[in-house]
């Protein structure tokens, strides 16, 4: 009975991360089917709403960094069991990027606006190869250990062995990578879609330094071999990929 209710939990978890990935794709690409980082109703003067997006985006970020945390992570098995532990990641994240996306405020003004074609349709392309390669990435690695999945439902659970494939062997981080091309590649770039941008391109930038500490850490030389022979996020042109290899858990 518990196991039925662990994954049912993490299978509500998952749907919530689905949900709220689809509702963000939509609100980048302004499309008038959902509440657009440019079509919300919600607006207010441009240094109030610029100061709510960035308090929305900045409680986003801090949970994502904070509870990603190895001494977070021990915190919270103390309340949830270990099984959920993950689970509960992915739920509380859900929320919040929920509510960044519900409350965001736009902000009138263009940066950029590229009309004609195939410039225009290009950029679209390039929109949704940032998404295909963040989402394609996690399955590179284990998809469904990453969004609480595999804990749920495994009875003598062990985490994945740390491993290079695919992206991975080109780059560290392609998961964010890809969000970052997504970030930028818009026809019209609004002042609103501009801050987004920016701050949630910051936020990786720091994200991403806290990970790599982490892994350091926790896997010591094999993973001082793999950055030193494969970039975080921009491939270099002459690098070959790195070789696949097996250790300890990322």
């Amino acid at each position: 009975m518990k196991r039925f209710f662990l994954i049912a939990y993490a299978t509500i978890a998952y749907l919530g991360f689905l949900a709220v990935f689809g509702w963000a794709f939509a609100f980048l690409a302004d499309q008038p089917s959902a509440a657009g980082v440019d079509r919300s109703t919600a607006r207010t003067g441009t240094a109030i709403a610029a100061g709510v997006d960035l308090l929305l985006l900045g409680l986003f970020a801090v949970h994502h960094s904070v509870m990603a945390r190895p001494a977070a992570k021990r915190l919270l098995k103390r309340v949830v069991p270990a099984a959920a532990e993950r689970s509960t990641y992915v739920l509380t994240a859900d929320a919040l990027l929920a509510l960044v996306l519900w409350q965001w405020r736009p902000i009138d003004g263009t940066a950029w606006n590229v009309q004609a074609q195939p410039a225009r349709g290009t950029v679209w392309v390039l929109y949704g190869l940032g998404w295909a390669i963040a989402v394609g990435s996690t399955f590179m690695i284990d998809h469904f250990d990453l969004v609480g999945l595999r804990q749920a439902a495994s009875r003598d659970y062990r985490p994945p062995a740390f491993q290079v494939r695919w992206l991975y062997g080109i780059i560290r981080h392609p998961i964010m990578a890809g969000f970052l091309i997504a970030f930028w590649s818009t026809p019209t770039m609004s002042r609103g879609h501009l801050l987004f941008s920016a701050a949630a391109s910051a936020y990786i930038l720091v994200g991403v330094t806290l990970e790599e500490r982490d892994l350091r850490r926790e896997l010591g030389a094999v993973y001082e071999d793999y950055a030193s022979r494969t970039p975080a996020v921009i491939p270099r042109p002459t690098s070959a990929p790195a070789s696949s290899s097996t250790d300890s858990s990322s």
